[in-house]
């Protein structure tokens, strides 16, 4: 019996995206963006700056990621600081030498989201975002 795991869609969706982003920022010559990074970096695109909230995003411990940002500060793709209103938080940015990276991974993934779009249809895009519009931590 063959069942459609919408978890397993959800996983090859997600793997879609970054391939397709890794194929795009190798193409540009951005070769050493594992798909970890390219996660933490999606999530400071999408405006978040915390790194205990990125990695509750990604399932992942507190102290992995602080190792994986010491990692990407050290390829200075990324700032990490104290929190100037909690000192036990850390505050993660964009290094300014990222700017050309944020850039091309910023129009890499508007053209894949175009190219779904494309691919199935305004209407489904539109329903697609709205259902993944949720507080997924209220579930």
């Amino acid at each position: 019996m063959s069942t459609n795991l919408l978890m397993l869609d959800l996983v090859k969706a997600i793997y879609w995206f970054d391939e397709s982003l890794q194929q795009g920022l190798r193409s540009r010559g951005w070769n050493d963006v594992t798909r970890a990074q390219s996660l933490v970096l999606a999530n400071l695109a999408n405006g978040e700056s915390r790194s205990a909230r990125i990695a509750e995003n990604l399932g992942v411990s507190r102290q992995a990621m602080s190792q994986m940002l010491a990692e990407m500060a050290a390829k200075d793709l990324v700032c990490v600081a104290d929190d100037p209103s909690d000192r036990r938080a850390r505050i993660v940015t964009f290094s300014p030498s990222s700017a050309a990276l944020r850039e091309d991974a910023g129009a890499i993934l508007h053209a894949l989201e175009e190219r779904l779009e494309r691919h199935i249809g305004k209407a489904k895009m539109k329903a697609v975002r709205a259902a993944m519009a949720i507080d997924w931590r209220s579930v």
